[in-house]
């Protein structure tokens, strides 16, 4: 009835290819970003794990692209099994928790329905992952008296760089979404405009026909000539 997939994010987009090919199973790197769209069937129900680490943040944010209704149940469990976040027949959501150690499991349930699939986007953000060893430049400079420079105001500018380039990527990402919506609906909508036209257009000449008709009667001399 639903499908579980237990792979590290960035393997999960990678999952067709081969294991032999795959260099273990590699986490994320400190504030990563990974977004993901899939189809789900009518009447099934797919579930994600997602390895975390103690006192780390983990914020999904999902949106349903196309499919009738545009809803999907969603649940969000804790690796107690305790659940989190639990919402029905929504289309979007986000949500932002601090982990625990374990694995966080995450589900869409589109066993409401028997005849749609839903298509759904979603993306994991993932901050303090773990600090990566840094090495000390301080030690390789000299003299940063007489160049006037602090080399912690200078990561401070990078980190702040690569801040705002990640919230940029993350915005870019919702809008392809949001078009993406938007397009399907404008797409639904167009197809039902044309639909009907074309059952009035229909209806439209079979009253004509049948006025014509009938005032074809009204005027017709029904007596019979004697000859």
């Amino acid at each position: 009835m639903g499908d579980k997939i237990w792979l590290p994010f960035p393997v999960l987009l990678l999952a067709a290819v081969p294991s032999v090919l795959l260099p273990g199973t590699a986490g994320f790197t400190p504030s990563l970003d990974s977004d993901f769209t899939f189809t789900l069937p009518a009447g099934r129900k797919e579930c994600f794990y997602q390895p975390m680490p103690l006192k780390a943040s983990l914020e999904i944010e999902y949106q349903v692209l196309d499919g009738a209704g545009l809803d999907i149940d969603f649940h969000l469990a804790s690796p107690e099994g305790k659940t989190l976040v639990f919402e029905q027949r929504k289309s979007d959501g986000v949500h932002t928790i601090e982990t625990e150690v374990g694995d966080y499991m995450f589900c869409f349930d589109n066993t409401f329905s028997t005849i749609s699939e839903k298509v759904i986007f979603f993306e994991l953000i993932l901050d303090n992952m773990g600090e990566q060893e840094q090495e000390d430049w301080k030690k390789y400079i000299t003299g940063t008296d007489i160049l006037d420079m602090k080399l912690e105001d200078i990561l401070e500018s990078i980190n702040s760089i690569k801040s705002r380039l990640s919230k940029s990527g993350h915005i870019q990402t919702l809008l392809r979404a949001f078009e993406a919506r938007d397009r399907n609906i404008q797409e639904s909508n167009f197809d039902r405009v044309n639909f009907w036209s074309v059952v009035n257009l229909v209806v439209m000449v079979a009253v004509a026909a049948i006025q014509v008709y009938m005032l074809k009667n009204l005027f017709e001399d029904k007596r019979k000539s004697r000859t």
